[in-house]
């Protein structure tokens, strides 16, 4: 009889444990893939989905702007204004597209606030602007833009 309730003494604890690890944290010596791992799953578990979607425009945006300055360093820059409108839309387009991520990863303020208002008009809690603005914002950047590149193609 002993030896059958040691038995299942011994293999409680090792259940337990296995049910009851959390999610891995990192330690001073964890190896950079741990890290790089880490990083990557609090990424896609913490990231809404619409920031994930302007990260992956980014990324876009800096593979076509790394595509134009290869080009112009194997085939040449005999258009020259070309790949600098090309290349500057994409590093443009790039820095609105940052700033609206910064923008709208920001919680969005409240409008409802009966707080005193400051000689501005805003009211002393309101922090930000709201991501409906920011996109507008955004849009019309872009617009001038690429109004601004087609103008200096020629």
């Amino acid at each position: 009889m002993p030896a059958k309730r040691t038995a299942a003494a011994t293999a409680a604890p090792t259940v337990t444990k296995s049910l009851s690890s959390g999610p891995k944290t990192l330690t001073a010596n964890s190896s950079v893939s741990d890290i790089i791992h880490h990083v990557w799953q609090q990424y896609l578990s913490t990231t809404p989905q619409r920031t994930m979607l302007l990260d992956v425009f980014m990324a876009f945006l800096v593979l076509v702007g790394g595509i134009q300055f290869v080009y112009c360093v194997v085939a040449g820059n005999y258009p020259f204004n070309a790949f600098l409108s090309g290349f500057c839309a994409a590093v443009g387009q790039f820095v609105l597209t940052a700033s609206l991520r910064m923008q709208t990863s920001s919680p969005a303020p409240k409008s409802g606030k009966t707080s005193s208002s400051g000689k501005d008009g805003k009211s002393s809690g309101e922090e930000g602007i709201s991501h409906e603005r920011a996109f507008a914002d955004y849009i019309f950047g872009s617009l001038i833009l690429h109004f601004f590149c087609i103008n200096f193609i020629n």
